[in-house]
C-alpha cells in the first residue's frame, strides 16, 4: 500500500471529525449569541404591549428620549397602529421611526409575537421582537446588532484558526505515526 494512501487513511477521518466538531461548536455558540441577544427586546415589547392592552396611551409606553438606531446600541421601542402607522417611537433612523419589512407586523398580529433580524440600510442590522396588542396594534422592540456581529466575527476567526491547527496537527501526527511505523517495520 502506498505511503500517502496509508497516511490519508488515518488522517482523513480525523480531518472530517475536526471539521464537524468545529462547525458544531461554531453553530452552537453563534446561535447562543443570537438568541440571547433578544432578551431585552422581549421584555420591552411584551411589557409595552401589556401596558397598551391595559389602557396606557402609546406615548406612555415608550421610554423618554430618542435612540438613533444607526449608531446607538441602546434598545428602542416603536408602537404601530393597526394600519402600520407609527403611534409612538423611541427609535429613529435619519429622524424618522423605521418600519420593519413587509409582513413582520402582520406575522406578530397572527402569531402573537414575531422575532426577526432586519436591515433598514446597508450598515444597520436590527434584532427585533414584536408583540401584538389589542385592536391590531403591535409593539416592536429592537436594537442594533453591531456588537454581537463583532463577537460572531471573532468567533469565526477563532473557529477557523482552531480548525486549521487541528487539521494540520492531525496531518503531521498521521505522517509521524506512519513514518515511525515504517521504521519499526524495517527494524524487525
Amino acid at each position: 500500500m502506498p505511503f500517502w494512501f496509508r497516511v490519508a487513511r488515518v488522517w482523513l477521518p480525523l480531518a472530517v471529525v475536526a471539521t464537524v466538531l468545529c462547525g458544531l461548536v461554531y453553530a452552537a455558540v453563534q446561535q447562543n449569541y443570537r438568541m440571547g441577544f433578544d432578551g431585552p427586546q422581549v421584555q420591552l415589547a411584551q411589557d409595552a404591549a401589556g401596558r397598551l392592552d391595559a389602557g396606557a396611551s402609546p406615548e406612555n409606553i415608550v421610554t423618554s428620549g430618542t435612540v438613533d438606531i444607526g449608531s446607538s446600541l441602546a434598545p428602542f421601542v416603536i408602537a404601530y397602529a393597526a394600519d402600520n402607522s407609527v403611534l409612538a417611537a423611541t427609535g429613529e433612523l435619519h429622524g424618522t421611526a423605521p418600519k420593519p419589512p413587509a409582513g413582520v407586523l402582520d406575522a406578530a398580529r397572527t402569531k402573537g409575537s414575531n422575532r426577526v433580524t432586519w436591515q433598514p440600510e446597508a450598515d444597520v442590522r436590527i434584532a427585533s421582537v414584536s408583540f401584538a396588542a389589542k385592536n391590531g396594534r403591535v409593539v416592536l422592540a429592537g436594537r442594533n446588532m453591531r456588537e454581537m456581529e463583532l463577537r460572531v466575527d471573532a468567533l469565526t476567526q477563532m473557529t477557523a484558526i482552531a480548525w486549521v491547527v487541528i487539521v494540520i496537527g492531525s496531518l503531521l501526527t498521521s505522517l509521524l505515526v506512519e513514518l515511525l511505523g515504517r521504521r519499526y517495520e524495517s527494524a524487525r
